[in-house]
């Protein structure tokens, strides 16, 4: 991973449950990251949701992103 990319990790099971119930969407309505996205984490699959982490100065903002 480079310095300047974003921090890119898989959620858990429960995790994305609890992620799609607070958002009240379903996983097709997430933007999507392709597999062989050279950031997407290693072992994951297709339908799994990301979490990425951009930090710019102090702030910390956060993506969601399912792979297709």
């Amino acid at each position: 991973m480079h310095v300047l990319q974003p921090k890119h990790s898989k959620l858990k099971p429960e995790e994305a449950k609890k992620l799609l119930f607070e958002l009240n969407i379903s996983i097709s309505q997430l933007p999507k990251i392709k597999a062989e996205d050279p950031a997407v984490p290693e072992g994951c699959q297709v339908g799994e949701i990301i979490k990425i982490e951009r930090k710019t100065g102090e702030k910390t903002t956060v993506y969601y992103r399912v792979i297709v």
